[in-house]
């Protein structure tokens, strides 16, 4: 299961909004999160737009498009060692 490193909590797909499923996650995980995509084939694109509210780490958006679907995306964040 791949967690938040600056939560401590599983990361989630979120479906809010009318965008499409995406996942906010640290930067500094950006890199695995782009591995496991990319080991299943997944479409996505990282939001120019790294934000620190407050002094807090960098939070990353990653879209994963209108046609994605958000719970078979979940269950692959959820079968990460």
């Amino acid at each position: 299961m791949m967690i938040d490193s600056t939560k401590g909590l599983p990361l989630r797909v979120s479906t809010e909004g009318t965008v499409g499923p995406y996942i906010r996650l640290p930067y500094s995980q950006i890199e695995d999160l782009r591995r496991v995509l990319d080991s299943h084939g997944i479409h996505y694109w990282v939001h120019e737009n790294i934000i620190s509210l407050d002094g807090g780490p960098y939070i990353a958006v990653v879209d994963l498009g209108r046609k994605a679907d958000a719970n078979a995306l979940q269950a692959i964040l959820d079968s990460v060692p």
